[in-house]
């Protein structure tokens, strides 16, 4: 991304110079997938790929953003005394949500600013680009400002903007990857303490490739919140006789002994798969800390076919190119991330093997779908922060 050609356009809407700069990441999870709202473990890491924005304060209570991927959006305005969510506003709503909910939380924003924002992350691929702009606005206002807001206390805001401004009934686990990532380490965090620590990815000889089935997937409009429900029923009915707070406290052995009080098979299916799920990403660490990526991969490899089967929330473009990618030479694992419903995949694959990888899996898809995946080397990079205006990335 080009920081100089952002300031550029800057220039060029607001006549005016901006005065800082803001980058906060995507994110992919390398395993542990609808786990953190049933208080589980997940394994994410942050992303080189992510927004960008430059800014100025303004002297009134006027709020003007731009964003390069939506120009027929135009500027979009609003005052910092009507901070309601609109739907004409679009991507504006989630800047709106975080304003409003800093405000909330006693901070004082005492002017307006201008900001133009540009993301090269694909919209509505599930690598959290909507969780990018938030800890984004966040980092902002933090930077114009000069509010010392705590890093956690900021991404709980921006889980709240999600759940509460969006209507996205969504966990941490996004917000907490982008506000907290850190170069070459994936966190495993505990979705029911948010306890995590950072663990080292060394892939030398590997690369982490994104695969993008280039169909959007709309978490509002998805059956993300039916999954949801299905396993808050599930722990109800677990509860009955268990004492627990969340189905991530389970161990394999005590879900299996117990599954009968779960009436629903699909009900039961779904709690199964947050059960497992949860505990292959505790693995996955011991793997990944012993130096066993092959095994790692595994458990990336049962962590789709648990969520196919189990959870059924992949579909046929994310199977067809997590199936092809298995089918290649050099590729280690691989598995749908995000929330599914379209969106993207991940491989790790032997760094000599990417491009026929590419060129195969590529094919592969194009037949069975009838339009490309797009594909993406991802480096593992920092979370939210300011940065140099004179930065070019």
């Amino acid at each position: 991304m080009n920081i100089k050609k952002l300031i550029t356009t800057f220039r060029e809407i607001f006549e005016v110079q901006p005065e800082q700069a803001f980058f906060a990441p995507g994110r992919i999870n390398l395993i542990g997938e609808h786990t953190d709202y049933n208080g589980g473990h997940v394994f994410p890491c942050a992303i080189t790929y992510g927004t960008y924005a430059v800014a100025k304060k303004r002297e009134d209570n006027l709020v003007r953003l731009y964003s390069v991927n939506f120009p027929d959006k135009e500027i979009i305005e609003f005052d910092l005394t009507q901070l309601e969510y609109e739907k004409q506003h679009n991507w504006a709503n989630y800047p709106k949500g975080m304003i409003r909910y800093i405000k909330d939380a006693g901070f004082s924003i005492p002017s307006g600013f201008e900001c133009v924002i540009e993301g090269n992350i694909p919209n509505g691929a599930g690598l959290s680009s909507s969780a990018s702009i938030e800890l984004l606005t966040g980092v902002l206002l933090d930077g114009l400002f000069k509010l010392g807001i705590d890093r956690l206390d900021m991404i709980k805001i921006g889980k709240r903007v999600e759940n509460e401004f969006i209507g996205v009934n969504s966990g941490i686990m996004d917000q907490f990857a982008i506000g907290m990532g850190k170069e070459n380490a994936g966190i495993l965090l505990d979705c029911q303490t948010l306890n995590f620590h950072y663990a080292p990815i060394q892939l030398d000889h590997h690369k982490i490739l994104i695969m993008n089935t280039n169909k959007r997937r709309e978490l509002a409009d998805s059956k993300y919140n039916e999954r949801r429900g299905e396993c808050e029923e599930a722990l109800s009915q677990l509860q009955k006789k268990l004492p627990i707070e969340a189905l991530g406290q389970l161990t394999e052995a005590e879900f299996d002994e117990n599954q009968s009080l779960i009436a629903n098979e699909t009900v039961r299916k779904r709690a199964k798969h947050a059960v497992y799920e949860n505990m292959r990403t505790l693995k996955a660490l011991e793997e990944l800390n012993a130096g066993n990526l092959e095994a790692f991969g595994q458990l990336m490899n049962q962590s789709h076919i648990s969520l196919r089967d189990d959870y059924e929330v992949t579909g046929v473009e994310l199977d067809s190119l997590v199936e092809a990618a298995w089918k290649q030479p050099g590729v280690i694992g691989a598995r749908m991330t995000g929330a599914g419903f379209g969106g993207c995949a991940i491989a790790i694959v032997e760094n000599e093997q990417v491009e026929s990888f590419i060129e195969n899996v590529g094919a592969a898809y194009q037949d069975k779908i009838g339009h490309q995946a797009d594909f993406y080397v991802a480096s593992i990079g920092d979370g939210a922060k300011e940065i140099s205006m004179e930065v070019s990335e």
